[in-house]
């Protein structure tokens, strides 16, 4: 399947009502600007229909009579008034700019707080890039509907009351006349409106799947170039950038037809207005200057629906974005502790696994009834071919995953039982895959105990073989660090992450081929900063260089989920199976 094919949709929101008043709960904690915007908003309408309303006496009063004085002085009246007018509309868009970036920081806090919860499960089944554009491009369009869209949908609303008012007063024949059209407004924009929702949230969706593939490709140009696969990337890109092409095309088309199709409409409206008027002038003697405040408000009359048909894109695009971001926000995040949950203050390091099943998928069972046991302070290694359910029993500990049956017990006690911060407290993880943050090399070090001293630091550093590269760096400590660290070797941002779990000075180590991408000098080097790591500790090693694990304590073999062989070093040799293989295999 093609990269396109997996990122198009197949349906329209589904809950946009639903969406739009949950943000509107949002804007709504700010209630007392909310209700300063709305006074500044009804004073500007004030003053757009008193300013259109004074043509008829200025005609009528002092133009056809010649009162060059009057005229003067009620036109210095209406600048005033005009004044009064801009004063209100740039306060109003200055709150309105405060309302919308508070009421979008707060949403993109609540989604980074929500992803903080979500279980590990969430983040390898979605892509990062797609998750990385619900905060860029769905919250920028919900910015956008908020600070623009805000004030002139309830600006539109009201202008179109006032001004039917205004208009039923000056005229409530041509009132009548002007009412032809309207239904024939919105009938058009109500068609428009269901044609065109779904391409929105289409288009979000695309542009999310077209991101996260972007991100892939960044990360991974090492790898294409290798391969030489640039052409076939191009072609999966150019599909997919099609597709947001279409997608966007057709939300783009309908929307844009609303703004074109209502201003036609209005200029007819305005056209049927003038040659009833003149009629009403000419045989009723309607006064001129009330037919030039009724045409005046003809047209202002067309343009709040208008306004209120070109927000569509806006607020549309807007609803899109929020249902993607709260789709994210009611995702179930990790099981909340068991009410009997409790905190360990001293955990010794007693590690038992009963009967242990477990699945990523219920349908398929990688955990298939595992049970050993490590006495805290001891050190046993996992080994076993790929697949076999090695770095799955790691993820199991802290609780990464829960298991489907069989029971997982630290110091005697279920960690079901113990309060997730602190079972995770209690360990130290480091994985094969390293990951190091923007930062200093102190930083990214003290990310394991973030009150430990720099004196901490620096021992952790040389306890991992790590403080002699470091002093080495432009800035020593200080040294900043990018892009995960690119500017150091792969050994070397291995050797950050264990001095990172140094420093946490847990009672339980998990180490997931800790030493696989370090070079052999530097292995040396680190296998004894690690043995002193693991002095007085319980740890678990998963390792495929079996030289590394010679000293464990215990050696589980797995094989298919299952432990098949258990022992020491000599035992499993003596043994001759499955170990022996293994261990052969890598010496011959």
């Amino acid at each position: 399947m093609a990269h396109g094919d997996h990122f198009k949709h197949t349906g329209k929101p589904k809950e946009g009502k639903k969406t739009f008043l949950r943000m509107v709960t949002y804007v709504a904690r700010e209630r007392k600007l909310l209700f300063v915007i709305g006074f500044l908003i009804v004073i500007s309408i004030i003053v757009n229909l008193l300013g259109s309303y004074m043509i008829r006496p200025i005609i009528n009063d002092y133009i056809l009579p010649g009162n060059f004085s009057g005229l003067v002085h009620v036109l210095l009246v209406l600048l005033g008034i005009y004044l009064v007018g801009v004063v209100a509309v740039w306060i109003q868009y200055r709150l309105l700019n405060v309302i919308g970036q508070r009421t979008v920081m707060r949403m993109r806090a609540d989604l980074f707080k929500k992803m903080e919860r979500l279980p590990l499960k969430y983040f390898d089944t979605h892509q990062h890039g797609d998750l990385m554009s619900r905060y860029t491009n769905d919250i920028d369009r919900i910015s956008d509907a908020l600070t623009d869209s805000l004030s002139d949908m309830l600006s539109s609303a009201l202008m179109l009351i006032g001004i039917f008012s205004l208009m039923l007063y000056i005229s409530p024949i041509l009132t009548l006349v002007t009412l032809v059209t309207v239904p024939l407004m919105f009938l058009s924009a109500k068609t428009i409106v269901s044609r065109s929702r779904k391409y929105f949230k289409a288009q979000q969706e695309s542009l999310g799947g077209l991101n996260g593939y972007i991100e892939e490709m960044i990360s991974g140009q090492k790898v294409i170039k290798v391969f030489g696969h640039e052409k076939k990337v191009e072609a999966d890109f150019d599909e997919m950038n099609q597709d947001l092409k279409g997608k966007s095309q057709k939300a783009q088309f309908f929307s844009g037809l609303m703004m074109p199709l209502m201003q036609n409409l209005n200029t007819l409206n305005y056209v049927i207005i003038t040659i009833v008027g003149a009629l009403l002038a000419i045989y009723r003697g309607f006064d001129v200057g009330g037919l030039a405040a009724f045409l005046q408000y003809s047209r202002q009359f067309g343009r709040p629906i208008n306004e209120l048909a070109s927000l569509y894109n806006s607020i549309q695009a807007a609803i899109a974005g929020a249902e993607r971001i709260f789709s994210v926000i009611d995702e179930a995040p990790e099981p909340v502790d068991t009410p009997h949950a409790v905190d360990l203050p001293h955990i010794h390091g007693d590690v038992e696994m009963k009967d242990v099943y477990f699945g990523y998928k219920p349908e398929k069972i990688i955990l298939k009834g595992i049970s050993f046991q490590v006495k805290a302070g001891c050190k046993i290694a996992l080994v076993g071919a790929t697949g076999a359910g090695k770095t799955t029993i790691l993820n199991m500990l802290p609780r990464f995953f829960d298991i489907q049956s069989g029971e997982i017990t630290i110091d005697g006690q279920s960690i079901q039982d113990i309060k997730r911060d602190n079972l995770r407290q209690s360990m130290a993880i480091v994985l094969q895959d390293t990951h190091l943050f923007t930062g200093t090399v102190r930083e990214n070090i003290r990310f394991g105990r973030l009150n430990a001293t720099d004196e901490e630091v620096i021992e952790a550093a040389k306890l991992t073989a790590a403080h002699s590269f470091i002093k080495r760096l432009p800035k020593g400590y200080d040294t900043i660090l990018e892009n995960d660290g690119a500017s150091l070797s792969q050994g070397q941002r291995q050797l950050l992450n264990i001095a990172r779990a140094a420093i946490a000075d847990p009672p339980i180590l998990l180490l997931d081929e800790a030493t696989s991408n370090i070079d052999t000098r530097s292995e040396i080097l680190i296998q004894k900063g690690l043995d002193k790591l693991m002095e007085g500790r319980t740890s678990l090693i998963i390792a495929h260089r079996l030289s590394t694990v010679k000293n464990a304590h215990k050696i589980l073999v797995l094989d298919e989920g299952r432990i098949i062989e258990y022992g020491t070093h000599q035992e499993l040799l003596e043994m001759k199976g499955k170990y022996y293989s293994l261990y052969q295999e890598q010496f011959k």
